[in-house]
């Protein structure tokens, strides 16, 4: 697994190349949730899923920032989007630019983005019977979720082909993410 790539600089937001290095950073960072499972690391997968979910939506973001910026209301919004979202994707505004995304045509990312947004808390808190710090009453229940968010990661990524510059190392982090999921 090539994890120097997580270690390189981005590009900046602006430049074509950004959704290209998110969506390896989201594959990578998939791959690594996988294997802290297999080492029955259930928190640290449910970290690494979200963390490759929010690099995920990074580059749907900047691929969707022209779409996006049609249906902002405000030209604050529109810088907002452009400024502080693609860049950064804060955690507290995940919901709202999931809604956004998906009412450019991006079916289901809110959802998702709520599985992710659970898998964090359970990151921090982890397994609680009361449901009280964490959406999941054991690691087992984890588990399942950070599988399914992966596997989501791969199909959105694998229906990316044709919008980002497509390289070697993206088919080969797909296809190592492709392998490990069966």
């Amino acid at each position: 697994m090539n994890v120097e790539a997580l270690e390189k600089p981005l590009p900046k937001p602006t430049a074509e190349d950004y959704a290209t290095a998110r969506l390896l950073e989201a594959l990578i960072e998939a791959r690594l949730a996988l294997e802290f499972l297999q080492r029955g690391l259930v928190r640290n997968a449910a970290g690494k899923a979200f963390q490759a979910w929010r690099a995920l939506l990074a580059s749907l973001l900047r691929l969707e920032l022209d779409k996006l910026a049609q249906i902002a209301k405000t030209d604050e919004e529109k810088r907002r989007l452009a400024e502080k979202a693609v860049p950064r994707v804060p955690t507290t505004r995940m919901k709202a630019l999931s809604q956004l995304l998906e009412e450019i045509g991006h079916a289901n990312i809110s959802a998702w983005t709520s599985v992710a947004l659970n898998l964090r808390e359970y990151q921090y808190n982890g397994p609680d019977p009361d449901l009280a710090a964490s959406m999941y009453r054991s690691r087992e229940e984890a588990a399942k979720d950070v599988v399914l968010l992966v596997a989501e990661i791969a199909k959105r990524a694998e229906a990316l082909r044709q919008r980002v510059k497509w390289s070697a190392e993206l088919e080969e982090a797909l296809r190592a993410l492709k392998e490990q999921l069966k």
